[in-house]
């Protein structure tokens, strides 16, 4: 399975392709292990979720709020 390493800005900084059974926390271990970080300063600025999940999350922000367009119109009503 992938894994990425997200910074705060929700940028992929690295993926690695690691063991499924590994797991996020697994994953995490191995990425602050690349950089020599101990958990809370890793913490403080780096995300570690599969590649799916990543994708997952960038998609719902993408998406166009339902109450846009045809389906939102109803919002403009104006009382009389």
């Amino acid at each position: 399975m992938k894994y990425v390493l997200v910074d705060k800005y929700d940028n992929v900084v690295t993926t690695k392709e690691l063991d499924s059974g590994v797991g996020v926390s697994g994953a995490r271990t191995y990425f602050m292990k690349i950089k020599k970080m101990d958990e809370k300063a890793f913490d403080s600025l780096w995300r570690v979720m599969t590649e799916e999940r990543y994708h997952e999350i960038s998609e719902s922000f993408l998406r166009r709020p339902s109450s846009e367009g045809e389906f939102g119109d109803w919002l403009d009503y104006e009382k009389s």
